[in-house]
């Protein structure tokens, strides 16, 4: 059972797959690019595992904003998946530094906003990313939580801000879930971003998709089909 006022109305246009499919993670996207950090024309930003669910969304979407975006990936594929979803550059991490990297790509002023849903294994580098006064966005930790650290660390790097959002946080109030949901079938109704499934299991196969998702196997969006 899910209470009434946590369901949205799917509008025409949008189809049970592409509404499944895109749903949290789209709204992930909404909060982070709209609301955390509102991206906004000429902005640099740096978004880790591009090719991940939300990182095909959020690239897209940033885009569409008028941002320079740059990712993080792990693989020749993925890199490629990437740059076709709205990333400028993308830094193969297991071959480059990505704080060189970024370094490089921007003539050294770094980023204005790092998203990071990695955690442990990009941090304290992520920090290194950005400009003066910047922003870290800690919303995910794949790799294992970021240790505690001190504050002292945010002014040794140039005065930055840092926040750790969860979706359901800003989404915990009706009218806003639905300003997100709104917003994001807006932005994918007009065709700035487009909801791509990279992958269709059957229902009955549900272990052998989290067994391809946690051996990162898998790209983008995976839905179950009953």
């Amino acid at each position: 059972m899910i209470a009434a006022e946590r369901v949205v109305k799917v509008p025409e246009g949008i189809s049970d797959e592409q509404a499944a499919a895109m749903m949290l993670k789209g709204m992930t996207a909404e909060y982070l690019l709209r609301r955390t950090f509102p991206v906004k024309a000429g902005d640099t930003i740096l978004y880790h595992a591009a090719a991940g669910g939300v990182g095909l969304i959020l690239g897209q979407w940033a885009k569409h904003l008028g941002a320079t975006v740059i990712g993080t990936a792990s693989s020749t594929d993925k890199i490629e998946l990437a740059r076709a979803h709205g990333f400028d550059h993308v830094i193969n991490y297991k071959e480059q530094d990505f704080v060189a990297g970024v370094a490089a790509l921007t003539g050294g002023k770094k980023c204005d906003v790092v998203y990071d849903s990695v955690g442990a294994d990009t941090f304290p580098a992520s920090l290194d990313c950005l400009r003066p006064l910047g922003m870290f966005v800690s919303f995910g930790q794949s790799s294992g939580p970021i240790p505690p650290f001190s504050m002292s660390l945010l002014a040794q790097k140039g005065s930055l801000y840092a926040t750790r959002p969860t979706l359901f946080v800003y989404n915990a109030r009706r009218e806003d879930l639905v300003k997100s949901a709104e917003a994001l079938f807006d932005v994918v109704k007009s065709g700035a971003v487009e909801i791509k499934i990279n992958q269709r299991y059957a229902l009955k196969d549900a272990a052998k998709a989290h067994a391809d998702l946690e051996a990162r196997r898998t790209t983008g969006t995976t839905v179950l089909i009953p």
